[in-house]
């Protein structure tokens, strides 16, 4: 089971080139698509979901040309997006049955037990009466992917799920994911590093519309080992770092300010050496790709 991109370009019509030559091999498991917002993610989400078409380049799904055959690969594919609408005054249960009849499960009896089964897997079962207008934004996001696994896809797409998700609904939802991603390929676009980390066996941070780096998020976050320094400063004092220094990221820590550097030797001057994360390589390829 594996999705194969080679070579995937889209320019918009106002010149915006969304992806750049984009090849990824992506098998079964979790797979995490780690970037900002407007870095091409969601343009990359939407082409191999069959929604917009690519200026060039192939996109195959165990044997399905995706480009030339968008209908057979829907049949297997799952796809939460970014945002999704849903019909306020109903209840999870009854829009889900009209989903699942839309998707050609025929039999009433097969598709409230597959519906059952679903709202009970996304811990949805005893709000299942409720309207969805008033669900939480994780509540809604548990909807999206109840919706989603309707015909058992061997293709799940999330784009952007927890974003707007407390604490406690971003681990709900990491449980779930996680479950999904044991007998699926399950494509996971997020801004947040945590996503990746916390779910993610292979991963690809794409920047500018274009892959940056892949591979094991544990292996990338030792990218830079001894190449990352850190250290305190008052804040009316990062602008000159910056202009001395490769000053990759700065963030508040316990109410003061610390910077962090990408240098090849210590950089001295009070700096630290620090244990690197995947963060930190997110960030030196940004700076790179912005310098």
């Amino acid at each position: 089971m594996q999705l194969e991109i080679n070579n995937l370009s889209k320019t918009y019509g106002n010149g915006v080139k969304a992806l750049i030559d984009v090849s990824l091999t992506i098998g079964k498991g979790m797979f995490g698509l780690l970037g900002q917002n407007g870095a091409g993610k969601s343009t990359l989400m939407r082409t191999i979901a069959t929604l917009q078409d690519a200026d060039r380049g192939t996109i195959t799904f165990n044997g399905i040309d995706v480009i030339e055959q968008p209908n057979e690969l829907r049949k297997v594919l799952g796809y939460l997006p970014q945002e999704f609408g849903v019909y306020p005054t109903v209840n999870a249960e009854e829009l889900l049955m009209h989903i699942a009849d839309m998707k050609g499960i025929a039999s009433k009896s097969e598709r409230k037990k597959l519906v059952g089964e679903l709202l009970n897997r996304t811990n949805l079962y005893n709000v299942r009466k409720q309207r969805l207008n008033t669900y939480s934004g994780g509540m809604r996001q548990r909807f999206g992917i109840a919706q989603a696994l309707i015909g058992n896809p061997s293709l799940m797409i999330v784009d952007e799920p927890t974003a707007g998700l407390d604490p406690m609904e971003r681990n709900r939802f990491y449980n779930l994911l996680s479950e999904i991603g044991e007998n699926t390929v399950v494509i996971l676009s997020t801004h947040i590093v945590e996503d990746v980390s916390t779910l993610c066996n292979q991963m690809a941070i794409i920047g500018e519309g274009e892959v940056l780096i892949t591979g094991n998020p544990a292996e990338i976050e030792k990218h830079l080992q001894g190449r990352i320094f850190e250290k305190e400063v008052e804040k009316q004092e990062v602008e000159s770092y910056k202009k001395e220094f490769q000053v990759i990221a700065q963030n508040f820590h316990l109410g003061k300010m610390h910077i962090s550097v990408f240098s090849d030797t210590a950089p001295g001057d009070g700096f630290k050496e620090k244990e690197t994360s995947l963060e930190d390589t997110y960030f030196n390829l940004l700076f790179n790709q912005k310098n």
